[in-house]
């Protein structure tokens, strides 16, 4: 399966958020796949802390591959590269998880037929290999959301799905509902490039991130009421413009750790170091599995 990662704006916690579902799915028994396909910052090595591709590779990464510059990119065994020991005490039963990092200082770059090519060739055989293939994708309507799409159109019998990303605020409802629906969107255009739009829209879920609990300790009962009307309000927006409960997936919670430090989060880090929140790890978990159960994008 294909899961591709988006969001219109950065800040939601797309990049971070996908990361630990891939780790979380390989901790389930997945053998599990990222492709860091945010060209304009690749940085997905930083979250997995695995310094060869911390902030993309010099050479020989996805940029290299897609413009035809080597034959097949890079490719980083998470659990035995990265520096973190809570995260290669991995359990006996785990998956694979490899990265596919980005080249190190290059930016977006226009798609053509030969780029779509490659990248379908690449997308097909890691889907023949790996359960599931998390792409993240550059925010917004880039280059390599368009590749992407017209790439998925060359794979027949391939499944895929997507996540479009955004915080619990009301820009963010507005952006990532206009990313999908509005003009020149992923509806839009994966309509141009083929796809049946119903078919499309079938395929893609919200996740709602670095949502607040109005009775999390320090929250005063002042701001807890505050929160509740608000997010009343918002959930009101979120159904007006399309991205309401029946398009939505999960939600994750605003969880401290992540806001000051970007990183998967291990049972380490629940458990004995007490400094993640069980919620928010749970919540990872959870998106690993609705990701891959059918019945969950059963309903729209």
């Amino acid at each position: 399966m294909l899961v591709f990662a988006t969001s219109d704006k950065g800040g939601t916690g797309r990049s971070v958020t996908t990361s630990n579902v891939a780790y979380q799915s390989a901790i389930a028994g997945n053998d599990v796949c990222y492709l860091d396909f945010d060209f304009g910052s690749p940085t997905a090595g930083a979250v997995f802390d695995v310094d060869a591709g911390r902030l993309g590779v010099r050479e020989g990464g996805l940029h290299s591959y897609l413009l035809g510059r080597v034959a097949e990119p890079r490719r980083i065994d998470v659990f035995t590269g990265t520096e973190r020991t809570s995260v290669r005490e991995r359990p006996y039963s785990a998956g694979r998880l490899e990265l596919l990092p980005g080249d190190a200082g290059v930016g977006e770059f226009p798609s053509g037929p030969d780029l779509v090519r490659r990248c379908a060739g690449l997308l097909g055989r890691l889907n023949s290999e790996f359960e599931v293939c998390f792409v993240d994708l550059s925010a917004g309507r880039s280059y390599a959301l368009q590749m992407v799409l017209a790439a998925v159109r060359q794979l027949h019998g391939v499944q895929s799905r997507w996540l479009v990303y955004h915080r619990w605020t009301k820009q963010h409802v507005l952006a990532a509902a206009a990313l999908v629906h509005g003009e020149h969107g992923i509806l839009d255009t994966g309509a141009d490039l083929g796809h049946d739009r119903e078919e499309l829209l079938a395929s893609l879920r919200f996740v709602r991130t670095a949502t607040v609990d109005p009775a999390r300790p320090g929250v005063t009962a002042q701001q807890a009421v505050w929160i509740e009307k608000w997010d009343s309000e918002l959930r009101s927006l979120a159904q007006a413009e399309g991205a309401g409960p029946l398009a939505l997936l999960h939600t994750v919670p605003l969880d401290p750790l992540l806001q000051w430090h970007e990183q998967l989060i291990t049972n380490d880090d629940v458990q004995f170091r007490g400094i993640a929140n069980a919620a928010t790890a749970d919540a990872f978990k959870k998106l690993a599995e609705l990701i891959v159960d059918d019945k969950a994008w059963e309903v729209r």
